[in-house]
């Protein structure tokens, strides 16, 4: 540094190169599979021991299907047994160290054997009539429920062959029972009248015995409705012992409340002081036969929130032709219903928790409701799945309501069965991370007795983070990554500059393409091809930041300083997709924060009209008179209307003009490398970059920060180095020089104020590759069916080359040992590029006994200081491989593994299902396995001739 740079600086306060603080919440969790809730004081204690040595923060407790032969041990859902060992878990953990969420029930959705008829879920089905004017109509009113019977493992049953309720049956498990209805009349609730001239009249005080009608109609010709209300018949799907009954009515809080009664009376002496918070599963209700779609009061619910009765428009709703007048009151229909969920079971179900102390963890999506505003009524939203447009309703909602986390059900299938790595969930985990998720679950570990054969018990999905997988010896490595990742992440406050609009309204205009009266909401789907999906895609393609907002959460946004304030976090613009319809009340709040100095984007033409049955027209005329009282700007070239009004302003364009849009608008864009990735956190004086290589192709250039800052840091949170980065600044910008390969990334710390600490190495090759050792002794450490012997090699492959079952069907740790020479090269050299090539799967490595790192994929590459070399080496590759090898050898030896009941055990792939229709390995070869190809070693210099700073925590 120069003296006028010193004393330049002299004077400046500095940021210090640190890593952020680990706690119990940066660490990532699991989901813990109580099988059969089968656990032991003893159990629970070792695995605890396990899974913290692991590097795991928490756990979920989920109780589940059981295992057969376990009978004995299952512990019956909140029986006093299961509450003690709740109880013992519970303090356990805290003596451990590790965090503990509970499901609020077994499987999932709610419900259970206290569940009756009046709380379960329903749904609602007609008889039309038509009745001649003038006369007399006599009818018996009767609708018989089609009777059928669903089950998880696909096993034919019928209705007459199960007791009603089915609760009182025998051997749950065994029928997994999915959904059932029983043949038998359904509840006769309304019948109505329509006259030919618009005429309606609730004719239900002429019924006598619940079903028998007489009416005199007058004149005219005349068409009744009778509404019957069915049960849906879903049963908790997944349930464990003890938790197997009827799913509840979540449109009615009056059956929320019964089925959390239970939990106030079984767990009343409870200490649940180490309990964080309560979990629930998707909603999932109607993955089934028909639609959950009706609830006792929906009529009166329907009035009071509507304006209007909906029992004058069933013909409407009814009707088979998609008409404007049914197509408005469906919406209505499918609002109420949305409203329902969020004010009778979300809110609700969160109160319950709050009174205790307890947050809630919730994956709102597949509900027939808002889901951004489900998630913004909850305190952890929780997303899943591998679309990061998926995460980002989850993910929104938490930013936008200021909530500091955002989880994720993560690596639930990447593969099928015991093939995927710690790489593929490396690769799935940046993915949740880029979409905004900041508190990692894996989907799952279960829980599985110490003494138990090998595999052990297991859940249905992939991927299977158990101790008996051999990839759990580097589990922690791949946990450290998460969780310095996470610490990031959950640091400051979310970084995003667009607020894109959700479209709620159009999608409840839309019919339904296979019957049923609701659309259900899970990510994109319903908009793909949508303007609403093209700007999301487009936006996260092209390094625009942004997040998703409804029309509930826009009521309380604010305007300070140009900048839309949502209580979370603040944003530049508001962006509005090309839309059919927007309330009126959206319309004016969107007018309001311009006034007040919002830019408000609108990616198509202004909205026409309302949607539903109120204010069809009051959309359009608000917007002809505000635009006649605005002066507006039209710029030829980029065909951009600009509506100056108040503070702020609208800018309007139709066609594919977002980009244009963006740009008049001055929002900042990441201009990354192709297959790059990334999402900012901002914090004081400066901001976190997460960055991710997502692509194919390794990267090694200065690429350009959105915002200007002046000083930089790069966190490598793989392997825990950090340094001071020198960026090149120009008058308008900032460039910093990344090196990332295929499947890696780091995290950049931008700031206004200088950092201090060592700078972060820049290395390139001096020399050519050298081959690492001229034999390899290949060892076998552990894992089965047996250890095969030792052997030499002239040059490392995989065993299951070698001769022999042992080493075909092995799956476990071996070791890879050869010596050498120190490495030599003419040139200064301060350190080695030992790259290993290929390996399966992962590989921990050591140099004269001291270990150097671990290496996951999908490049196997590590940089050794020269210093580390001695005149004699020994390199140590310690490899552990999948479980697929010895599955293999389990299935063609006739081993009774898949030993589970309810959905024993289903194949993600069609061509891994055997005869039976469940997952088969029969058709396998071992998997590749080891060492697949030679190491060498090549020299390299640091550019800065310095050497890396300090290590992540």
């Amino acid at each position: 540094m120069t003296l006028a740079a010193f004393l330049l600086l002299a004077g400046t306060s500095f940021a210090q190169l640190q890593w952020p603080a680990v706690t119990t919440t940066t660490k990532p969790w699991t989901r813990w599979w109580w099988q059969g809730s089968a656990v032991t004081e003893a159990g629970v204690a070792a695995s605890m021991y396990l899974y913290k040595n692991a590097g795991l923060g928490g756990l979920e407790i989920t109780p589940i299907f059981g295992v057969k032969g376990a009978e004995n041990s299952f512990l019956p859902f909140l029986s006093p047994r299961w509450v003690e060992m709740f109880q013992f878990t519970l303090n356990e953990a805290k003596a451990v160290g590790l965090g503990i969420d509970m499901a609020t029930g077994t499987g999932w959705p709610f419900g259970g054997p206290w569940i009756g008829a009046e709380d379960a879920c329903k749904y609602l089905t007609h008889k039309k009539y038509d009745v001649a004017g003038g006369t007399t109509w006599s009818q018996q009113l009767e609708f018989i429920a089609d009777g059928f019977v669903r089950t998880a493992n696909g096993k034919p049953l019928k209705p007459d062959q199960l007791k009603d309720p089915i609760a009182d049956n025998e051997n749950l498990q065994a029928l997994a029972i999915d959904q059932v209805r029983f043949p038998k009349p359904l509840k006769l609730i309304k019948v109505f009248a329509y006259g030919e001239n618009g005429q309606s009249m609730d004719i239900s005080s002429n019924v006598t015995n619940g079903k028998d009608i007489k009416w005199n109609a007058p004149a005219g010709n005349w068409k009744v409705y009778a509404l019957f209300e069915g049960l849906h018949g879903k049963m908790v799907e997944r349930s464990a012992p003890g938790g197997e009954g009827n799913v509840i009515d979540h449109f009615e809080q009056k059956a929320l409340d019964n089925y959390l009664s239970k939990f106030n009376t079984s767990l009343a002496k409870t200490d649940m002081s180490h309990l964080r918070a309560w979990f629930n599963d998707s909603y999932e209700v109607d993955d089934a036969r028909g639609q959950s779609d009706w609830t006792p009061n929906l009529l009166e619910e329907f009035s009071k929130r509507r304006g209007y009765r909906l029992e004058r428009f069933l013909p409407d709703l009814f009707s088979s032709e998609n008409t404007d007048t049914r197509i408005r009151v469906l919406h209505d229909y499918r609002l109420t219903i949305s409203d329902l969920i969020l004010e009778k079971f979300t809110q609700p179900w969160h109160h319950w928790a709050a009174k205790q102390g307890k947050l809630i963890r919730n994956q709102s999506h597949g509900s027939p409701a808002n889901i951004l505003d489900l998630y913004s009524a909850i305190d952890i939203p929780e997303t899943e799945g591998t679309n990061i447009l998926r995460y980002k309703f989850a993910t929104s909602a938490a930013h936008v309501a200021g909530k500091p986390l955002a989880s994720a059900e993560a690596a639930t299938w990447l593969n099928d069965h015991f093939i995927s790595t710690l790489s593929n969930v490396k690769a799935v985990l940046d993915k949740y991370f880029i979409g905004g998720v900041n508190h990692i679950f894996y989907h799952g570990t279960n829980y599985s007795p110490q003494n138990d054969p090998w595999p052990g018990w297991l859940f249905y999905a992939a991927v299977h983070f158990h101790p008996n997988n051999p990839f759990w010896k580097d589990f922690a490595w791949l946990n450290q990554y998460v969780t310095r990742c996470q610490s990031f992440l959950q640091a400051g406050k979310p970084g995003n500059d667009v607020l894109l609009y959700f479209p709620f309204h159009d999608r409840l205009m839309e019919p339904t393409a296979r019957g049923g009266m609701l659309h259900h909401f899970d990510g994109m789907e319903g908009f793909d091809g949508t303007p609403f999906e093209h700007a999301a895609s487009w936006m996260l393609e092209n390094g625009y930041a942004f997040d998703l907002f409804s029309d509930k959460q826009l009521e309380s946004f604010q305007t300070a300083d140009g900048r839309i304030q949502t209580g979370g976090a603040e944003y530049q613009v508001i962006v509005v997709p090309q839309l059919k319809s927007m309330p009126l009340a959206t319309v004016r709040k969107l007018y309001a924060l311009a006034q007040q100095g919002a830019t408000v984007v609108f990616a198509g033409h202004l909205p026409q009209n309302a949607p539903g049955m109120a204010n069809q027209d009051e959309v359009k005329a608000f917007f002809g008179k505000v635009m006649q009282e605005l002066t507006i700007e039209n710029d030829p070239a980029t065909g951009i209307f600009t509506a100056t009004t108040g503070k702020g302003k609208l800018l309007v364009a139709e066609g594919e003009k977002l980009a244009d849009l963006l740009k008049a608008a001055a929002v900042r864009k990441e201009m990354l490398p192709e297959g790059v990735k990334s999402i900012r956190r901002i914090i004081p004086n400066g901001e976190y970059h997460f960055i991710a290589n997502t692509g194919n192709l390794a990267i090694d250039q200065w690429v350009p920060v959105s915002k200007k800052f002046r000083y930089a840091a790069l966190f490598n949170p793989m392997n825990g180095e950090a340094g001071v980065l020198q960026p090149r600044l120009s008058k308008d910008s900032m460039l910093v020089h990344l090196s990332l390969r295929p499947g890696e990334s780091l995290v950049l710390q931008v700031s206004d104020q200088p950092i201090s600490g060592q700078m972060f190495p820049s290395y390139v090759a001096v020399g050519a590759a050298q081959t690492v050792g001229k034999s390899w002794k290949l060892a076998f450490v552990s894992g089965g069916p047996k250890l095969p012997q030792p052997v030499m090699v002239t040059k490392p492959g995989s065993w299951t080359e070698l001769p022999g079952d042992d080493y075909q069907y092995f799956s476990g740790v071996a070791k890879y040992t050869t010596t050498f020479a120190r490495p030599n090269t003419k040139t200064a050299t301060d350190v080695w590029k030992l790259d290993l090539g290929k390996i399966g799967e992962s590989a921990e490595i050591f140099l004269n006994g001291k270990k150097v790192t671990t290496l996951l994929g999908p490049t196997y590459e590590v940089l050794i200081p020269s210093t580390a070399f001695a005149a004699k080496n020994t390199l140590e590759i310690v490899v552990s491989n999948s479980m697929a090898n010895r599955i293999i050898f389990l299935e063609k030896s006739g081993v009774q593994w898949k030993k589970f009941y309810n959905i024993n055990f289903p194949a993600h792939k069609a061509e891994n299902r055997g005869a039976d229709g469940l997952f088969s390995a029969l058709k396998w070869e071992p998997f590749s396995s080891g060492m697949l190809g030679e190491a060498t070693l090549t020299p390299m210099l640091n550019t800065l001739n310095t050497k890396s700073s300090i290590k992540g925590k």
